[in-house]
């Protein structure tokens, strides 16, 4: 007899749905598993058979054959168990195939009957809602996040018996539900804030800025300065995720196995690898390509620590997705695509040591170590840094001030008025913030008073600014006139943009 199941593969972030065939025939007992499974997938027949012996059910040996179809796709993955140990009671005759007919399975078994979770539930709730299917039997510990996706029933079971039970019309299994915006408002919270932060009241602003025009940054700072304190803090000043942003991000934490339980990413993801970090796993990558670190900070913020530290190769992998807002990987036989629309915050040291150009500590670095320092850091990729801020030590009378700093939430209010100026100025453009600008919105949207025109001029005379500085700086000088609410771009918002480029002046790696 024959049966067919409905289960699911995965690729890049989206899911595939796998057809599961199992034929039992008569003759001599075999079994033949094909349809390109990988290790774990063929090693499902053992923990298949461990499962169906601990639920109590007794199959009569025979010739079984396991398809999975299409037979042309590379299966990954330990979900296939529940689907097999489903499809082989139906081929028995011991489940109503036509039950199977209308729902997907997926689901890890263990050796004593209990459903394990898998990776990406929301992928392969979408696709069931794709097909049109009735519903999706999967572990209960998955049911949350794939109740996300309207219009299928999501059925959570704890163990193989539930399964069967629930298939043979035994046992009633209520479908998950998920209150989606209850679950916005309690989760929409964030650990940190502004308000913890004491001194660097100018970095914050160069922060808030970044954040108003999804500007990347870059901090240079001593040891101990608050580089990292105040890049974590960033997400909290960011506008909130909306519906769609959140089922992006979680599909990307989702094929990978980070929900932990939870429904739905509800905050701007912060990422922060460690600057040993290899090229797939900052952009993605592998045998089997999979997201890395920067899809994980997708419609968050990226945080770069230490950024001379990363290898070269490393960070020029970064140029395509931080210019696109996506990262393609091509393979022989397939090419992915998987998000990347992310703020960089990058920071480092001035030196080696730390203290170049610090006014209480002195320097050990000779001037040719620190310019080798500073040049790892190629043209390129610091091309795509709007903002150059430096982050000096903290002096001890604003460490113990009792003064109340800026709380998250107000700032946040001002960011988000910014951005609503954008969307309204850009609308129907595909352009959602002042730092994804072309040359052809500056022209249209740039346009400087006279007197702000004679600063920017004379600034990149004097200072050294590079011709690609330019546009940079009037990018950032839009943003600041919309936190003004200005139309036009003054000369104080050009002073302002022009004190962000700290990097590119001429003396700048000679003088700190």
């Amino acid at each position: 007899m024959l049966a067919r199941v409905l289960s699911s593969a995965l690729r890049g972030i989206d899911a595939l749905l796998i057809e599961v065939e199992i034929d039992v025939a008569g003759g001599a007992p075999s079994l033949a598993f094909v349809g390109l499974p990988d290790a774990a997938a063929r090693e499902s027949i053992y923990r298949v058979r461990a499962a169906l012996r601990a639920t109590g059910v007794r199959l009569k040996p025979k010739r079984v054959t396991i398809n999975l179809a299409p037979a042309d796709i590379r299966k990954e993955g330990s979900g296939y168990d529940l689907p097999i140990a489903l499809g082989l009671l139906a081929a028995h005759g011991d489940v109503p195939p036509e039950r199977l007919a209308e729902i997907a399975v997926v689901g890890e078994l263990s050796l004593d009957g209990s459903v394990k979770p898998v990776r990406g539930a929301l992928p392969v709730a979408t696709a069931v809602a794709r097909r049109g299917l009735r519903g999706l039997v999967l572990p209960a510990a998955n049911a949350a996040e794939a109740a996300v996706v309207r219009g299928i029933e999501t059925v959570p079971v704890r163990t193989l018996d539930e399964a069967i039970g629930y298939l043979r019309g035994e046992l009633a299994v209520e479908p998950v539900c998920v209150d989606l915006e209850r679950m916005f408002e309690s989760h929409s919270t964030y650990d940190v804030d502004f308000g913890e932060v004491r001194g660097q009241e100018h970095v914050k602003r160069a922060l808030e800025v970044a954040a108003a025009g999804g500007h990347n940054a870059i901090m240079v700072g001593p040891p101990g300065s608050g580089k990292t304190m105040l890049a974590k803090r960033l997400p909290t000043i960011l506008p909130p995720l909306t519906f769609e942003e959140a089922i992006e991000t979680t599909q990307v934490a989702s094929v990978l196995g980070l929900m932990n339980g939870e429904p739905l990413v509800t905050t701007r993801p912060f990422r922060a690898p460690h600057h040993t970090i290899s090229d797939a796993g900052l952009v993605g990558g592998g045998s089997v390509p999979r997201p890395g670190e920067v899809s994980l900070a997708h419609n968050g913020v990226l945080f770069l620590d230490e950024l001379p530290e990363f290898r070269k190769n490393a960070l020029e992998v970064l140029r395509q997705p931080l210019e696109e807002k996506r990262i393609t990987i091509s393979r022989a036989m397939h090419s992915l695509t998987f998000p990347a629309n992310v703020m960089l915050i990058a920071a480092m040291n001035p030196c080696p040591c730390g203290f170049f150009g610090d006014p209480q500590r002195a320097c050990t670095c000779a001037f040719p170590v620190v310019q080798r320092y500073r040049t790892r850091i190629s043209g390129p990729l610091l091309d795509r840094i709007d903002i150059q801020i430096e982050v000096p030590a903290v002096a001890f009378r604003e460490l113990t001030s009792e003064a109340t700093a800026e709380s998250s939430a107000l700032i946040r209010a001002r960011v988000e008025a910014a951005r609503r100026r954008q969307l309204a100025r850009f609308q129907g453009r595909g352009v959602f913030s002042n730092a994804q600008m072309t040359n052809r919105d500056l022209r249209a949207h740039c346009a400087l008073e006279r007197q702000g025109e004679r600063l920017l001029e004379q600034a990149m005379q004097r200072l050294g600014l590079s011709a690609r500085a330019y546009a940079r700086i009037l990018k950032v000088a839009r943003t600041i006139a919309d936190l003004d609410a200005a139309e036009r771009i003054g000369a104080a918002h050009v002073a302002e943009a022009i004190q962000y480029r700290s990097l590119d002046r001429v003396l700048s790696w000679g003088e700190g």
